[in-house]
């Protein structure tokens, strides 16, 4: 009863990087949240199949029985936001008639989400931030003072170089081998790596063995990262009729994929996924009293959790329902919640899961386990359950999450304790190591040092950035030394942002973990 229930409508085989792949990010903000979720706070690297329910969650494309949907009471401006009607393709003369919610509600919308109904906060947040179209990724450069907001490693070179650090103590630890893929998840700017060239670009054994693979989707990001890895194309040195793209900071090979998949497997790898968990979507839940429509096998499991969903009322505008029927993601809560502490449920009346983030962790775990090597994620986040965390961002600051899809940032906090498991559940060959915080990260690999030797030999404007840069990247709070304009002090993210790696265990206990 329970499979036809969660799988009466077809689900589809969708790519979970390929055109959705969202990007990192490193935020930093200049001011307090107007607004969080609103109601209660790409993506995997695997093609997921159809599958059976048994020890195996479903896909994370979900396809759920969209009638019977419960709105939640309230009035607030978070239940009716104003919808953006500005971006219609051309495909929409053929469509229109298909599906009244999302042609009303999110005229740039692919064909695959047309299916005359609500949709989850996942597939919402999917359709945001990578829509082909109108995503909010792909067609513009939203990082930087003039974007929406500032990456770590636009902020200090510092961050770029540690990172270089972590990955050859990590490359010695491994055996110096001849030839390894370095691979960043959404590389931004291309910034964090062209930052990693260039400080070890002294160790040429190191760099020789690279070819750096960037996993990104946006047309106009690639542009950048070509140009600040300062990329040529050069006559493949095997005879081949194809050119090949070198990096003129060290020599190295750069190849751009859509997926992490289409990555050349078989030769040990070192994975960066910094600020990329963040803007996986997530699955939202909310508890709710007295629910007596779920079958007694699920009320029993669930506890009348119910999947927030996004819908258009009557008059046009955006609103949150909550299904009263369990949806295919509601196996991933009860997944999180077997590896969540009974105590720590009980006190939550929402909950943030994310399928993508535990079938990327998979497809990462058993790439190191089979090939060697490690990966090193940095995002903000919590070491747990994650209740309600949300969020949307409009040119450094925050917005309603339902105003004007496709203009702001959405992202939410990292469930650093679900990665680890599924990293663990994937593989026995791997060590998940972590989280500590990226202000014990970047210090033990020696940032300290290298702030005080790049001072020694600079301009006092250039000493400004640097102490403004360092205490963002490892302080906590507002920085004590500012003496600027106020309500500009430079805010530190050294506690709020967490770090964590995944390594073969043969490769022993990597730096700074140890």
């Amino acid at each position: 009863m329970l499979k036809r229930l969660l799988f009466q409508a077809s689900t589809q085989r969708r790519s979970l990087f390929g055109a959705s792949a969202p990007l990192s990010r490193c935020r930093q903000y200049s001011s307090s949240p107007a607004s969080t979720s609103q109601s209660s706070n790409s993506t995997s690297v695997e093609h997921l199949e159809d599958r059976e329910v048994s020890t195996t969650p479903p896909s994370a494309a979900i396809s759920i029985d969209r009638s019977g949907l419960y709105n939640p009471p309230g009035t607030s401006p978070f239940y009716s936001i104003p919808m953006n009607r500005h971006r219609v393709p051309s495909l929409l003369s053929i469509l229109r008639a298909s599906s009244r919610f999302l042609i009303a509600a999110f005229p740039y919308m692919s064909i695959s989400c047309f299916r005359g109904g609500p949709i989850s906060v996942a597939e919402y947040m999917e359709e945001v931030l990578t829509n082909p179209k109108a995503g909010f990724y792909i067609n513009r450069d939203v990082f930087g003072t003039e974007g929406d907001f500032i990456t770590s490693p636009e902020v200090s070179q510092m961050f770029g170089e540690m990172v270089g650090v972590w990955a050859m103590c990590l490359w010695e630890q491994m055996g110096q081998p001849k030839k390894i893929n370095l691979v960043e998840l959404g590389p931004g700017r291309g910034t964090l790596l062209a930052d990693l060239l260039r400080g070890a670009s002294k160790f040429r054994n190191f760099t020789d063995s690279l070819h750096i693979h960037m996993v990104e989707c946006s047309p106009t990001l690639k542009k950048l990262q070509y140009q600040n890895l300062l990329c040529i194309n050069k006559n493949d040195t095997d005879g081949d009729a194809e050119e090949h793209i070198i990096s003129r900071l060290t020599g190295t090979s750069v190849s751009w994929h859509a997926t992490l998949e289409q990555v050349p497997a078989g030769i040990p790898t070192i994975i960066i996924a910094h600020e990329f968990y963040d803007a996986l979507p997530v699955h939202q839940f909310q508890y709710r009293e007295h629910q007596i429509d779920f079958f007694i096998y699920m009320q029993r499991a669930s506890r009348g959790w119910c999947e927030k969903m996004v819908d258009v009322a009557e008059n046009s505008i955006f609103q949150f329902v909550l299904s009263k029927q369990p949806t295919p993601a509601t196996l991933y809560l009860l997944k999180r919640f077997k590896w969540a502490e009974n105590e720590d449920i009980g006190k939550l009346e929402q909950v943030e899961v994310c399928p993508k983030a535990m079938e990327l962790t998979q497809e990462i775990a058993k790439r190191i386990g089979s090939d060697g090597g490690g990966a090193l994620i940095i995002d903000y986040g919590l070491n747990g359950i994650v209740s309600d965390s949300l969020q949307a961002i409009r040119k450094h600051g925050f917005v309603n999450i339902l105003d004007n899809p496709g203009t702001a940032d959405l992202s939410a906090y990292v469930d650093f304790a679900a990665i680890r498991h599924s990293a663990e559940e994937a593989s026995d060959d791997v060590a998940v190591n972590g989280p500590m915080t990226q202000s014990q990260f970047l210090g033990s690999l020696g940032i300290n040092f290298r702030v005080e030797a790049l001072m020694e030999n600079c301009t006092d404007e250039q000493a400004d950035s640097l102490r403004t840069g360092y205490w963002r990247l490892v302080g906590e709070g507002e920085a004590p030394f500012w003496e600027g304009p106020e309500g500009q002090a430079p805010i530190g993210m050294g506690t709020r942002y967490l770090a964590m790696t995944i390594v073969n265990k043969k490769q022993g206990v990597p730096i700074p973990f140890q």
